[in-house]
Order: C-alpha cells, then sequence, then structure tokens
C-alpha cells in the first residue's frame, strides 16, 4: 500500500500576500488633474473685469476732474499712463509691449502642464492683467505698441494711479512667492514630499 497521503496544497498555490504589497508599492500614485482651464477662467475673470472698468470710466469721467470715494485716501482719477504698473518706465512703452506679450505666452506654456491650483490661481491673475494692459498698449491711442493704459485707482496722495491689471499683476506674483517659500510646487506637490519620497525610496534600496 502506498503511504503516500495528498498534499493540502497544490504546486501552483501560493501566497500572494507580499506580491500583493509590492504591487501596491509600485503603483504610482494618482496625480491631480490639469489646472489650465482654472487658470484661463481666473484670467478671463480678470480681464472682462480690468476691460468693463476701463470702458466705464472712460465713458463716465473727464480727465483732471477726480471723483473722491473715500476723502483724500481713495478717489477715481483718469490717467493715461504710457508706461508699466504704477507709472513706472513711461519712456519705454513699446519694450513693454514685447515683455507683456512674452509673459502672457510664457504663462500660457506653463500652464499647460501645471497642477496646482493655487499656482493656477496666481498666474491666472497675472495673465489675465498681463491681457488687459497689452490691449491697451495695442489698440489705444497714439497707436499699436505705444498705447498709452488707463489708470484710475488712486490711493492717497503719494501712491501711484493703477488699474485692476495691476492690481491683479501685483496680487498674482505675492500669490506665487508664498507658494513657492511655503514649498507648493506647480505639479500639485509639497517640497517636503519631494524628500519624503526620496528617503523612503532610499531605504528601499
Amino acid at each position: 500500500m502506498s503511504t503516500d497521503r495528498p498534499s493540502d496544497e497544490h504546486p501552483d498555490q501560493h501566497d500572494d500576500g507580499p506580491r500583493d504589497t509590492v504591487a501596491q508599492d509600485a503603483a504610482p500614485a494618482a496625480r491631480p488633474a490639469r489646472r489650465l482651464p482654472a487658470l484661463l477662467l481666473v484670467a478671463a475673470a480678470v480681464f472682462a473685469l480690468d476691460l468693463g472698468s476701463k470702458a466705464l470710466v472712460v465713458a463716465k469721467m473727464t480727465p483732471g476732474e477726480p471723483i473722491s470715494i473715500i476723502g483724500d485716501v481713495v478717489r477715481l482719477s483718469v490717467v493715461r499712463n504710457p508706461g508699466a504698473a504704477f507709472s513706472m518706465a513711461t519712456g519705454m512703452t513699446w519694450l513693454l509691449t514685447l515683455v507683456a506679450a512674452a509673459v502672457v505666452v510664457g504663462v500660457i506654456r506653463i500652464g499647460r502642464s501645471l497642477r496646482s491650483v493655487g499656482w493656477a490661481i496666481g498666474l491666472g491673475l497675472v495673465l489675465g492683467g498681463a491681457v488687459g494692459n497689452l490691449v491697451d498698449r495695442l489698440f489705444r491711442a497714439p497707436g499699436p505698441l505705444q498705447g498709452h493704459v488707463v489708470d484710475f485707482i488712486a490711493v492717497t496722495k503719494w501712491w501711484p494711479v493703477f488699474n485692476v491689471a495691476d492690481s491683479s499683476i501685483v496680487c498674482g506674483a505675492i500669490l506665487l512667492v508664498a507658494l513657492t517659500l511655503f514649498g507648493f510646487e506647480p505639479d500639485g506637490t509639497r517640497a517636503r514630499q519631494h524628500d519624503e519620497a526620496g528617503s523612503a525610496a532610499g531605504d528601499k534600496a
């Protein structure tokens, strides 16, 4: 008589637990969605607000006749600015036009791979403001590449007159600097996460 007993386990049966764990570790983490639509939406909102406010003050106000909002602290005063934001570089209108066009192209290129909501908002603010002032330089007097930007917001007597586009560019730039300082990357991750991922890979190796 044969004393061999049937094995409890078939040769092709094995424990999949460790393999499943390795597969889960190797699976890439889900990446955030691309944020170009959010960037363009913010930019469009800023551009519409800037264009509409400029059209309104040009149609309703007379240069040299300011309207007081809060005494002498906040006023509406229409001026034509040939320079950059806050009336800087007034003799370089054509160069500022080219710089603004380059900023628009650069922001859109970055936005195509953007995955951070914060960066989308910041770049959207910059893009909307840049397009708003660029339109002025292209289509307002005295001519293409030489157009004067419409400024109308006056805060105190010592601060240069500015517009919605100027304030949007400054706010967007401040937000981008803050995101960078706190380690938020354009791809939706944080610098600390990159460091921890690198340390974990080193430990496994």
